[in-house]
């Protein structure tokens, strides 16, 4: 049943925790980089195990399907690592802005892998909000532009990731993919962090939690709001994500985008909405987070 004003409350609510989430991840420098990701994921694997428990939903997915779950679930970390190396190293806002390019990514793999068309609108589009990241990343030849290309990084692993839940939306309820996304990067990224592991001090713990807590809460509140109005209208509604982005890097870090970042934003907002109201963006229920995740 749709509930427009609740669905949009709800996303509003998501992208205040993924700002959160991003914040907590910048008040942990100390914790090393694969250890955040691993504690944003844990959290999630328990609320989405259980949700496909009380559902009767099989663990792992149907048969013939877990091949793409695996697909999504790789990229999905390499989509959240960057995100993290980005937040780690970037402003908060454009860290966001940077990885709001994956639904440019996810329009044009569409378009090769599943045979979705693009309109010439859609294309005018795709320049202005490639041009826009360009304003964001503001290349250069030397190492300074390091993270702004892995925030872009994030863009590209978050847009394969986006294109697999696409492909997937009709044959995997959403707590599946969520589940085998989570329970694969805990898994997968075990063995690199326990060698390494650092143990965090109490603050610090407290940040690895709130992380957790954050990326549980964003990614079950957009999950909800998808399904009480149209996903264009929802996924407009995300880009919210840069002004809280925004809001919190100014009021906890006095951090303040250049013109060139806020011009870049501004133009990937647009397009961005262009192309979520052309119908070509492929976010579904099952939530795409900042980074893929």
């Amino acid at each position: 049943m749709e509930d427009r004003p609740r669905a949009a409350a709800l996303m509003l609510a998501s992208s205040a925790s993924f700002a959160a989430m991003a914040a907590f991840v910048k008040l942990a420098p100390a914790v090393p980089l694969f250890e955040k990701v691993l504690f944003r994921n844990l959290v999630t694997l328990f609320v989405a195990g259980a949700l496909v428990r009380r559902n009767r939903r099989p663990l792992l997915g149907r048969p013939g399907n877990l091949r793409w779950l695996l697909l999504r679930s790789v990229l999905g970390i390499g989509g959240v690592a960057c995100y993290f190396y980005a937040v780690d190293h970037l402003l908060l806002a454009d860290a966001s802005m940077l990885t709001k390019l994956s639904p440019f990514v996810t329009t044009v793999i569409a378009a090769a892998a599943l045979g979705e068309a693009i309109t010439a609108r859609t294309a005018v589009a795709l320049a202005a909000g490639f041009a826009g990241g360009l304003l964001v990343i503001k290349p250069r030849f030397d190492l300074e532009v390091l993270p702004a290309l892995v925030g872009a990084g994030s863009a590209l692993f978050a847009g394969g990731a986006y294109a697999v839940v696409r492909f997937l939306r009709d044959r995997e309820p959403p707590e599946t993919i969520v589940f085998v996304f989570s329970l694969v990067s805990v898994v997968g990224l075990f063995p690199v962090v326990v060698p390494n592991f650092t143990l965090p001090s109490a603050v610090d713990a407290a940040w690895l939690v709130g992380i957790g807590l954050a990326a549980a809460g964003g990614q079950f509140g957009l999950t909800a709001a998808f399904c009480h109005a149209p996903a264009a209208e929802v996924s407009l509604i995300s880009y919210s994500l840069i002004v809280f982005s925004a809001l919190i890097g100014w009021l906890f870090w006095r951090e303040v985008p250049d013109a060139a970042s806020l011009l870049g934003g501004a133009m990937i907002i647009i397009s961005g909405a262009v192309v979520v109201l052309r119908g070509r963006t492929p976010v579904a229920p099952t939530g795409g987070t900042p980074g893929g995740g």
